[in-house]
């Protein structure tokens, strides 16, 4: 008869342990959000480390030079056409920054453009096919950046190293193009980004 009384007990412990847990992490949560016109901040701080995500972002956070005569493609509420993420902990930290754009140039002149200046960042450079608009992935025994695939409509250049790349993903819009800058950096222990 005892038996049917520890397992309650038990239970009970065990919710007791997931409540204070929970409760020691909700109190050193703190959560900052601004809105400066139609951009927006928000800054998470947690025991376990830090989430930063600004949509106020400057071309230049990406490294690349804005192709002549493009646009800034509107964002809206949900999806925003330019972000910059920083997450951090003691065990890794990464950075993306990402802006959207288009041209009514054709993809292939937008792509001449970026080419040279895509190889000046050093590393590995690949001209990857994709379905996908932008694509990032790393394993962790990968020394070099590569294609994922390698097959679709939409052509993406990197160059760079699995922990610092620079992207622009290129995809045909009526007879222009539309195109992603991109920055990916990341690092296995704190550090700044």
């Amino acid at each position: 008869m005892s038996m049917p009384r520890l397992r309650p007990l038990r239970s009970e412990l065990l919710l007791a342990v997931v409540a204070g847990l929970a409760l020691l992490w909700v109190t050193g949560c703190s959560i900052h959000e601004s809105r400066d016109g139609g951009a927006k901040k928000v800054d998470i701080q947690t025991p376990f480390g830090s989430v930063k995500v600004n949509t106020d972002v400057d071309a230049k956070e990406t490294g690349l030079p804005v192709y002549p005569g493009a646009t800034r493609v509107p964002g809206t509420d949900t999806d925003k056409d330019a972000a910059n993420v920083n997450i951090s902990s003691g065990m890794f930290g990464l950075k993306v920054v990402a802006m959207k754009f288009r041209s009514s140039d054709p993809p292939q002149k937008v792509l001449d453009f970026y080419r040279p200046k895509l190889k000046e960042f050093g590393g590995k450079f690949v001209e990857c096919k994709q379905q996908g608009f932008v694509t990032y992935s790393h394993q962790k025994d990968e020394h070099e950046i590569t294609c994922d695939k390698n097959e679709g409509s939409n052509i993406e250049l990197k160059a760079g190293t699995p922990n610092q790349q620079h992207i622009v993903a290129v995809k045909p819009r009526g007879s222009g193009s539309e195109f992603a800058l991109v920055y990916v950096q990341k690092h296995g222990r704190e550090g700044t980004l």
